[in-house]
């Protein structure tokens, strides 16, 4: 029962490490670490399919603060993954 106990907690060790790894390679991982923390509190992911990150910004300042970073974003993001094609902000809850 012992070895048993043992593989499932190194199998269950093993799995949270891939998930991990693959929550910080996804866009909004990623995004996570480009953007300053008070940028985050203002931004929700909306969508990402077909190579297009989707976010919600709760204001127009934001809005126009974040596009006026959208190329800095585009280039820091597809230095660690080549999936990504384009950003687009749109105005709309975070909540």
């Amino acid at each position: 029962m012992e070895a048993v106990k043992k593989t499932v907690k190194s199998v269950m060790g093993e799995w949270d490490k891939k998930r991990k790894s693959a929550a910080s390679d996804e866009p909004w991982g990623l995004l996570k670490k480009a953007l300053a923390k008070k940028e985050l509190m203002h931004t929700k992911l909306n969508y990402f399919r077909g190579g297009i990150l989707a976010l919600n910004v709760d204001s127009s300042a934001w809005l126009y603060k974040l596009n006026l970073k959208k190329e800095t974003l585009l280039a820091v993001l597809n230095k660690k993954s080549n999936n990504l094609k384009d950003i687009r902000f749109y105005l709309g809850e975070i909540k």
